[in-house]
């Protein structure tokens, strides 16, 4: 069986060709009937997410291997599960709304991560770093797949999967093979027998080619959860028939900003003033900034690291006895304590989305403190995310300075392409060239399924 995988940063689809389809596409249901998997891990340690990797691969090669790879690691795993009197039989690892439901019932329990793939690419990490977050796609893979083919009621053997232009803003290529050759081995031990990775703008443009009846020079412009990706591509019934489009692809561009950005800094301007963002010290002078960014930055290993460490708890206690209003230094511990600023960025995520169509949105933050709300407004929406829509223009420039020539037609998607703040930039920068919508979410899926049925029949 053949099929695309996005594996995307905030939700991952797997798409398969179904002749009795509209579109002749067919995105399978991964948990219950919802075909978007939202892009989250839980553990109930981090030492068991190497065990269910080596359980799911069924190659004995590729088994023994990495049986022999990650040794101190499942001896790890064994001592994890003497230590939490976990039985052989027990789930140990969930994915998608499984993960997030897990998450939100035991915060301080376990093992959670939103977005691994937005971590990708990253520069300076220690093997053992890489390692681990091999095992995460690994995992997500593993389960992903498993899922879509107790749907299927077949094996898929071959994929298509999307990646990102550039994986990080930094790092470049080097970034960028260590991040694909990570998703590579990833699919690997997930089952799959053949793998090819496909530009994601270049995906969600195929998925559109199909369409057009005349030839066209398209700016694609594809904002997800961790990444903007745009690329000018000509398309067209004289294109589309080409099994190599090299030639065809004119300019791209791409960074590790999207939705996952918006979030964050909603989160920071938005939320963190009830932990105390903003306030002054008895002495009068403003409380430091720094703690409360790494408190929202969930998509940063190294903020994490540091909002997490012992010498910022004792930075954050001496603030709230040093504090005009100590109280809300104590949701900040508090905060860190529960591991709840995952909880807290979805709740901004939340009231983005809410934003969307209504000028004013009350945030329930209850799970912090009881009663507890926060008002935000489309004004202060439209501000805290003013540099993130601001980079996200840039790309579109780059791409079209590239590509050296304007484009007949803008077409976007990604899910945080619906945002109108984010509509309204590229209305102001781009003037009065059409925009059209594509399936915000599938379109990219369902590009990649049309690529991996040309390339693999």
């Amino acid at each position: 069986m053949i099929a695309g995988f996005d594996y995307g940063s905030s939700n991952c689809a797997i798409g398969v060709l179904n002749s009795t389809s509209s579109s002749g596409i067919e995105l399978l249901p991964l948990y219950g009937d919802q075909r978007f998997l939202p892009s989250t891990l839980y553990a109930l340690s981090r030492e068991l997410i190497c065990e269910a990797v080596a359980k799911q691969i069924e190659n004995p090669v590729l088994r023994e291997r990495y049986m022999t790879e990650r040794a101190n690691q499942l001896r790890m795993a064994a001592a994890s599960r003497r230590e939490h009197d976990i039985q052989s039989g027990e789930q140990t690892l969930f994915v998608g709304e499984a993960a997030i439901e897990n998450y939100i019932d035991l915060p301080e329990e376990g093992y959670f991560i939103k977005s691994p793939k937005s971590f990708l690419g990253v520069s300076g990490l220690r093997a053992e770093h890489l390692a681990f977050f091999e095992d995460i796609v690994s995992a997500m893979m593993c389960e992903i797949k498993k899922a879509a083919e107790r749907n299927l009621d077949d094996k898929i053997r071959h994929t298509v999967i999307g990646r990102p232009v550039n994986f990080q803003g930094t790092g470049g290529e080097d970034s960028n093979r260590q991040a694909s050759e990570i998703l590579h081995r990833a699919a690997a031990r997930a089952g799959f027998e053949s793998v090819e990775l496909l530009y994601e703008p270049l995906a969600a443009g195929i998925n559109f080619e199909s369409d057009l009846t005349d030839n066209k020079t398209v700016l694609v412009v594809d904002v997800g959860g961790g990444t903007t990706d745009c690329s000018v591509v000509r398309m067209g019934p004289d294109h589309r028939v080409k099994a190599e489009r090299k030639d065809d692809f004119l300019g791209h561009s791409g960074s590790r900003v999207g939705g996952n950005d918006l979030d964050i800094n909603l989160a920071y301007k938005g939320l963190m003033p009830v932990f105390g963002l903003g306030g002054q010290l008895k002495s009068g002078r403003p409380l430091p900034t720094q703690p409360y960014w790494n408190a929202v930055s969930v998509n940063d290993i190294p903020a994490q690291t540091e909002f997490n460490s012992m010498q910022n708890i004792e930075l954050m206690e001496q603030l709230q006895r040093d504090a005009q209003e100590p109280h809300k230094l104590g949701r900040l511990l508090q905060l860190q304590e529960h591991k709840q600023n995952y909880q807290l960025v979805r709740s901004a995520e939340q009231t983005k989305i809410k934003l969307s169509d209504q000028a004013e949105y009350d945030v329930d933050l209850g799970y912090i403190d009881k009663d507890l709300t926060q008002r935000i407004g489309t004004e202060l929406y439209e501000q805290a995310v003013e540099r993130p829509v601001s980079k996200i223009v840039d790309l579109m420039s780059e791409a079209l300075t590239q590509a050296q020539c304007q484009p007949d037609l803008i077409y976007v998607t990604g899910g945080t392409a619906k945002s109108p703040v984010v509509r309204e930039a590229i209305a102001r920068k781009l003037g009065d060239i059409p925009v059209v919508d594509g399936d915000h979410f599938g379109s990219v899926t369902a590009g990649l399924t049309q690529w991996a049925e040309k390339i693999y029949r």
